[in-house]
């Protein structure tokens, strides 16, 4: 089975050319996700961290899309936050609040496996949360 490489218009294309990386890769049924964090096109993040995490879905859905799978085919989540300096030993009330509207918001009763880690730093300046997916394209 040979695997097919997808890179999400706007920054995937930046990712690609600076970076060397693809956004998902598709083999069979099963698509697979690079981490997707917040930024827009030009590369820019918001400043609260409720908009970076919505903007980490958006951009999520953006590269499900290029690869053929939408929220109904995720099976796992694995989400990489850096924690708010007044949480102590925990990720912080924000992540999780927000986190959980958004799964609520694109999946509905649907309940994906999701593994949660605390990091001291992403792979950009400023950067507060990465999510990956993991699909089962139905019907493929």
């Amino acid at each position: 089975m040979s695997a097919t490489f997808s890179v999400t218009p706007g920054y995937g294309d930046r990712q690609l050319t600076t970076m060397r990386y693809s956004q998902a890769v598709r083999v069979g049924d099963r698509v697979e996700t690079s981490g997707q964090g917040g930024w827009d096109d030009d590369w820019d993040f918001p400043e609260s961290l409720e908009a970076e995490i919505v903007q980490a879905f958006d951009n999520l859905e953006r590269t499900l899309a290029t690869a053929g799978a939408t929220w109904a085919d995720v099976i796992a989540v694995d989400s990489y936050h850096v924690p708010e300096p007044e949480a102590g030993d925990f990720l912080g009330e924000t992540h999780n609040r927000t986190m959980v509207a958004q799964f609520r918001a694109r999946l509905g009763d649907r309940a994906p496996i999701w593994t949660s880690l605390g990091v001291a730093a992403l792979g950009a300046p400023g950067m507060r949360v990465e999510i990956r997916a993991t699909a089962v394209v139905q019907g493929a």
